[in-house]
């Protein structure tokens, strides 16, 4: 198991009460991946500059995939680039692994609980890796709920970081946080922008 396929199957798991913006979890995700890079030292982080090392195979596709991907020449990819990038999309492609392994299930009619999805993953097998994800979360691990707490589906503050030691970890986990708020802040601009179009049309 990996974070980003445990933070995924908590979302799935909790979000029918806290809805989650398939942007905001794509952005947790990619941190979620460059968390377990760097704890595998496929990665290190000088400031907030990914410095690629070897490329060791991780055992995941999707990580695997992740560490091809890095910027291997100076003055190398900041966090926060690294999360735009790799995030764009990355909830579906997590969501659409799941499903070809047989953890979710879809059906025509159904409530999701990602925003903005085109179809509904209605319910999450009883696997050993749903089981774990759940251990994970009612542990409270700090890593999974740091990016749980920046998704919106955990209340707990990000700054009880204590059982964090890398200092890498925690740079990462500011980055996403960061990063989802700029996108909530894009959200707000654009919907006070349509807002006030629509008002011209109406001559209001």
């Amino acid at each position: 198991m990996t974070t980003p396929r445990d933070l995924l199957i908590a979302t799935l798991d909790v979000s029918p009460d806290h809805p989650v913006e398939q942007g905001d979890l794509s952005l947790a995700l990619a941190g979620a991946e460059l968390v377990d890079l760097v704890e595998a030292e496929a990665v290190t982080l000088d400031g907030d500059r990914i410095l690629p090392n070897l490329q060791p195979a991780t055992g995941d596709r999707l990580l695997d995939h992740a560490v091809s991907s890095f910027v291997r020449q100076e003055p190398y990819e900041t966090v926060d680039d690294w999360l735009w990038r790799r995030g764009r999309g990355l909830a579906a492609t997590y969501l659409a692994a799941l499903e070809a392994e047989g953890q979710v299930t879809r059906k025509r009619h159904g409530w999701f609980p990602l925003r903005t999805a085109p179809t509904a993953p209605t319910a999450l097998a009883d696997s050993p890796d749903r089981r774990h994800a759940a251990e994970r979360w009612a542990s409270g691990e700090p890593v999974l709920a740091g990016l749980a707490v920046a998704v919106g589906i955990r209340d707990e503050s990000t700054e009880d970081l204590t059982g964090l030691a890398d200092e890498a970890v925690v740079t990462v986990l500011a980055a996403v946080n960061d990063a989802v708020m700029e996108l909530e802040a894009a959200r707000q601009r654009r919907a006070i922008e349509e807002a006030a179009f629509d008002n011209i049309w109406r001559g209001e």
